[in-house]
């Protein structure tokens, strides 16, 4: 058993020894951006928990009452920006102190670093003996290709618009300083790998994220409503797909929470309903349910069509990034190649002009299962955490 909550790969469960990789007794710790809303890194996240049980969590700051249970139990070391007064909910505001709140984590009991990271977890400090290996969901998007629609269009406080871009600034050479100190980069899509070769001259393994198909029944019956399962956030573009919904007179349900949540509350026409946040069941029936799934936003991957389409649905998804490694267009949904409401609406169209077989859909996402997840990324740190 490990010491101090320290993962030890000797106490795996015996079903990963089933994958025929050797594990061996090795300290790991587990450094996740945040825990304050939950996505597909989450997702990812419990992979992790489940592969390396007693490794502890290091964040930046959570809000543990978003969060599942097993994760509120979970072993959670927190950097100081959490007892700042008001960190929970205006954290944003205190990007500026993120870089050093990472670079306090004192993680040198360590063998192995595991980060989970789409911003500042890569940035943790370790020595030569350690092996730090990131799994990277993005390189930071509002500090490179998004800067600037960040900037202008993201950012309504005038003062904060103003001081922003000399705190980004900064952010953005931390960003490319401490991608030298991660050994091994795993991206979670060839879109990604590509970002990481661009921004940090570094090249990263893809492995794809996992998929749970035992949350989600296989359905070939539909509802006349369109589903959308999705952060609110701006650059998700749910916007869009409002604004279609509300021309085409269509219904669309929208599940998921976020801080953009009231200005698309302000946009919906009567034939969107918006249900806020909703436990795993409750999407997941939603998705049986539904007629289609819209992803109207660039994903760096993005699990929630993998989800549709493990229910038999096909998905109408922004042809750029991570969709195009998951949607086939024709065969489990369409793509539209513009961001606008005209080739969305053009989209919904062609779609109703096909014939989609839910098989076709579910078989689609079986390749992208937790198993061969796991699988890999023990093989992987196996690879390269040999002392």
């Amino acid at each position: 058993m490990a010491e101090d909550g320290a993962a030890n790969f000797g106490s795996l469960h015996e079903s990963y020894l089933n994958f025929g990789i050797r594990v061996w007794p090795m300290k790991l710790a587990i450094v996740h951006d945040y825990l304050n809303q939950r996505g597909g890194a989450e997702r990812v996240l419990e992979c992790f928990m489940d592969l390396f049980p007693e490794a502890p969590i290091y964040t930046i700051v959570s809000d543990l009452s978003v969060m599942p249970e097993r994760i509120q139990k979970a072993d959670i070391r927190h950097s100081f920006i959490q007892s700042i007064p008001f960190s929970r909910k205006h954290y944003k505001k205190m990007i500026g102190l993120f870089p050093l709140a990472v670079e306090q984590f004192d993680l040198r009991e360590y063998d192995v670093v595991l980060s989970s990271s789409s911003a500042f977890a890569k940035g943790v400090l370790t020595n030569p003996h350690q092996v730090h290996i990131c799994y990277c969901y993005t390189p930071m998007r509002y500090v490179w290709d998004l800067y600037h629609q960040y900037i202008k269009e993201d950012i309504k406080n005038p003062i904060y618009r103003w001081i922003l871009p000399f705190v980004l600034h900064r952010i953005r050479i931390w960003d490319q300083v401490s991608a030298a100190r991660v050994d091994h980069f795993i991206a979670d899509s060839s879109a990604i790998a590509g970002r990481i070769r661009k921004y940090y001259r570094r090249n990263a393994e893809v492995i794809y994220p996992p998929v749970n198909l035992d949350r989600f029944r296989l359905s070939d019956t539909s509802e006349d409503f369109y589903l959308i399962v999705s952060r609110l956030i701006p650059y998700k573009r749910i916007d869009l797909a409002i604004e279609a919904f509300n021309r085409l007179n269509l219904p669309l349900v929208i599940i998921g929470d976020g801080y953009d949540r009231e200005r698309l509350q302000s946009m919906a026409g009567p034939t969107v309903r918006m249900l806020g946040y909703q436990p795993d069941e409750v999407a997941a029936d939603y998705y049986s349910r539904c007629k289609a799934f819209i992803l109207p936003g660039e994903e760096d991957f993005g699990i929630t069509p993998l989800e549709a389409q493990a229910s038999g649905k096909p998905v109408i998804a922004y042809g750029r990034g991570g969709a195009l490694e998951t949607v086939i267009d024709g065969v489990t949904g369409v793509f539209f190649h513009e961001p606008t409401v005209d080739s969305l609406i053009t989209a919904i169209h062609r779609l109703e002009g096909l014939s989609i077989r839910a098989e076709d859909c579910r078989r689609q996402a079986m390749n992208f299962t937790e198993e061969a997840f796991k699988a890999k990324i023990l093989a992987f740190i196996q690879k390269h955490a040999k002392k």
